[in-house]
This record gives C-alpha cells, sequence and structure tokens, in this order.
C-alpha cells in the first residue's frame, strides 16, 4: 500500500529501526477499497527513569559542550528530524513511534542538581534541544523544562536554547533573570515562513508567524533571541534564506545561523517518501541537489561539512548567508555566555552547613 497521510503527524510511514530483527509492512489484501480513514493516532509519553542528564560532546563543529534533553523523541513530528534514528535504540520506529510514543525524564531537575553539586564538575554552558526539542506541546503538561530553568536560574549556570515552539515564552521570568547576568541565548527555528509547507513539514511546531513574534518578545524583554535558519532544504525552502533572515531581523533578532538538511539512516528514507507523497514534481530536484552538497551521498556525517554541505552549492549557500547577514547587521557568532556566577547548589544535611 503506499503512503498514508495523517492530519497533525509529519510522517507517511513506519519503518522499522535498523536493530529490529522484524519488518512489518501494510499491504491491501484487496477485500475491501471504502476503509474508513484512520483514527488520529494518539500521543503516549512514558516516564523514563534516566541515570544521568547531562551529555558531555568533544565535537569540533558544536558551538557547546555539555546538552540536557529533557525528552526522547519529539510530538513536533518534523519529518527533516536528525534525531528520528535515536528511537531505533529503543526497538522503535523513526518514523511515527518518533512523534507518538515519546519518553520523558521527570527527575531530570533532581540529577542536574546533583551533577552540578559534584566537587569535580567544571562549568560550561548547557545546550537545551540539541536533540530533541524542550518545549514540544507534552511540555506544558510535563514542565520538565521549567523545572530545569529553575535549577539553572538558582545557581546562574549558562545556558542556551533551541526551539521551533512560541511555548518559551512561558518561561520568560527565568529567562530575563538569566539574561541580567548574560547566562542565556535563546534560538527560535525558523524553516519557512510558508504556513501551508510548515503544516507538512513540521506539523505540530509553532507556526512561522508565532515563531518570529517569540523572537520579538524575548528580545524586548531583554534575552537574546536569534534565528537558525534550519534546516535549509535545496528547492524547497532555500529560496526564502534571505527573507527568513530580514524577517527574523524585523523582529529584533540580532544574531543568525543556519544548517543544511542532514538525513542521517532511516531518515533518508523516510525524508523520501514524505517528498514523494506532498511534492512528487519537485522530489527528484531535491534529492538531487542534496547530493551535490554531499559529494555525491545522501549524507554526510563528516565534521566540518555536515551542517554546511560541500560543492559549488554549498558554497553559494554559505556566501548568500554571509551577504545577507553582513547587510542587515546580524552576528553570525553567538552571544558568549558568563561562567563566572556559577555558584553550585547547597548540598543538604549536615555538610550543607560548610558551604
Amino acid at each position: 500500500m503506499g503512503p498514508t497521510v495523517r492530519k497533525g503527524r509529519g510522517t507517511t510511514a513506519q519503518p522499522a529501526g535498523r536493530f529490529e530483527t522484524t519488518a512489518r509492512e501494510v499491504c491491501d489484501d484487496g477485500w475491501s477499497t471504502d476503509d474508513p480513514a484512520l483514527p488520529p493516532l494518539t500521543t503516549t509519553v512514558i516516564a523514563e527513569q534516566a541515570r544521568s542528564i547531562i551529555q558531555h560532546h568533544d565535537s569540533p563543529d558544536l558551538p557547546f559542550l555539555q546538552s540536557l534533553n529533557a525528552y526522547r523523541g519529539c510530538e513536533h513530528g518534523c519529518i527533516y528530524c536528525y534525531a528520528r534514528p535515536s528511537h531505533a535504540y529503543l526497538n522503535l520506529s523513526p518514523g511515527l513511534d518518533f512523534e507518538t510514543r515519546l519518553f520523558a525524564k521527570p527527575d531530570a531537575a533532581r540529577l542536574l542538581r546533583e551533577e552540578l553539586a559534584k566537587p569535580g564538575y567544571r562549568c560550561a554552558p548547557i545546550a537545551l534541544g540539541s536533540n530533541t526539542d524542550p518545549y514540544q506541546p507534552i511540555e506544558r503538561e510535563w514542565r520538565i523544562t521549567r523545572q530545569v530553568l529553575e535549577v539553572l536560574a538558582e545557581c546562574r549556570h549558562p545556558l542556551s536554547i533551541v526551539t521551533k515552539s512560541a511555548l518559551v515564552e512561558r518561561d520568560l521570568d527565568l529567562l530575563v533573570d538569566l539574561a541580567r547576568d548574560g547566562l542565556v541565548q535563546v534560538f527560535l527555528s525558523v524553516t519557512t515562513l510558508d504556513a501551508e509547507l510548515a503544516r507538512t513539514l513540521e506539523p505540530r511546531a509553532s507556526s512561522p508567524r508565532r515563531r518570529l513574534q517569540a523572537v520579538e518578545r524575548l528580545n524586548a524583554a531583554g534575552v537574546p533571541c536569534g534565528v537558525l535558519v534550519a534546516p535549509v532544504i535545496p528547492f524547497l525552502t532555500d529560496a526564502e534564506l534571505e527573507r527568513i533572515l530580514a524577517a527574523a531581523f524585523d523582529h529584533g533578532a540580532r544574531t543568525a545561523g543556519y544548517t543544511l538538511l542532514r538525513l542521517p539512516y532511516e531518515l533518508k528514507d523516510l525524508f523520501k517518501d514524505w517528498l514523494e507523497t506532498h511534492y512528487p514534481l519537485k522530489a527528484g530536484h531535491v534529492m538531487s541537489r542534496v547530493r551535490a552538497m554531499r559529494a555525491g551521498r545522501e549524507n554526510d556525517s563528516d565534521y566540518g561539512s555536515r551542517f554546511t554541505g560541500a560543492g559549488e552549492f554549498a558554497r553559494l549557500l554559505a556566501q548568500r548567508f554571509r551577504l545577507t547577514c553582513e547587510r542587515l547587521g546580524l552576528k553570525r557568532e553567538a552571544v558568549a555566555l558568563d561562567t563566572a556566577h556559577f555558584r553550585p547548589p547547597a548540598r543538604g544535611g549536615q555538610m550543607g552547613l560548610f558551604d
């Protein structure tokens, strides 16, 4: 059977993860041609008992050394999300499972407090949203990101946030407090200004208009908030690069970045299936340009080129981004965050008397 489009969901497929020993395929048995439409898929969330919460990185092309992810899986359902293949480690599908079967870490704030209190801890900015969105819809109920921010604010610990959700405005009180000491940088990720395209590309993320409003409101409140044009999709969204940067500048952004579409592991087939379903006339052109910017491959995991691509088209994209930033006055470097204010959380019991 062909792909099934479900309202409010990004992917059209449910492939098996690469570690599974069996594969399932939906097929038409010929008995009926007038089956009713499938009901909407509900989101389920399982509480995960994590043993640690801070992830450490040594990648030379990441602008941070530490990250924290409150959730696994993401209800936003962005078809291009490079985190989708991580669901295979849970024996779940990077397809519909990734956006409907989610895992939350309710002990994140407690674990964070314990790790920050360790004698050997060395303060470095923590990135929220490096894998899945810290402000995806289930955050409204679980409030784990809010609890993490409370710990970081208490300890005067620097952090950065990347999100596609206007829900970040909910935590303005904490963000404004952190911004007073130069402890926070927020980026709203904007892929397209086309609302219709956004509804299929990233169905449960905030609309492009709302994201730009969030950029404006955060900056007006004193919280430095930039824009990430991410990901840039050849032949589908790349023509909007200059318009997105200009719109972000008009809404108060003074810092910008971009990344090129990445298609690791199972994501390659998921994205191609989505293209053939929603934009069949463009599918071949999009993938041809992807390969041209990835040295003939559909994905490139090499440091130095995985975020920006290689070849003539990648060079032209980088040039367009640079020239537009220069014309608008947008910085291409993130705000330097201050680590001098950090104070470890108070230890409980009698040992706390010696702090």
